[in-house]
């Protein structure tokens, strides 16, 4: 069973970084599509950043140039280096693994439980 467990969130100044953490067990990174989501009050959860198991990353127009996704496959984690955060970016940040299985259903998909970013002054 695969567990992941998110890290490195707090309250941020405008401005400031943070780096979220995402460790996975149970299922290798290497093989996943690997994604960090974000969700602010009252809104619908939206992808933020992706890398898949070769190596490709895309990310959402809002935070290009700021954001950067990165994993660790040795350590079986994925990062979120989040920088020139704004009040916007305020939101509770998901990881998700995608892995496909080749048989029925063809993906399982897996969230952690969140880490809260506040960017306020």
């Amino acid at each position: 069973q695969v567990q992941l467990v998110e890290s490195g969130g707090g309250l941020v100044q405008p401005g400031g970084s943070l780096r979220l953490s995402c460790a996975a067990s149970g299922g290798s990174i290497s093989i996943a599509i690997m994604s960090w989501y974000r969700q602010a009050p009252g809104q619908q959860r939206e992808l933020v950043a992706s890398i898949t198991g070769d190596g490709s990353i895309s990310y959402a127009d809002s935070v290009k140039g700021r954001f950067a996704i990165s994993r660790d496959i040795a350590k079986n984690t994925v990062y979120l280096q989040m920088n020139s955060l704004k009040p916007e970016d305020t939101a509770v940040y998901y990881c998700k693994e995608v892995l496909k299985t080749y048989a029925w259903p063809p993906t399982l998909d897996y969230w952690g439980q969140g880490t809260q970013v506040t960017v306020s002054s």
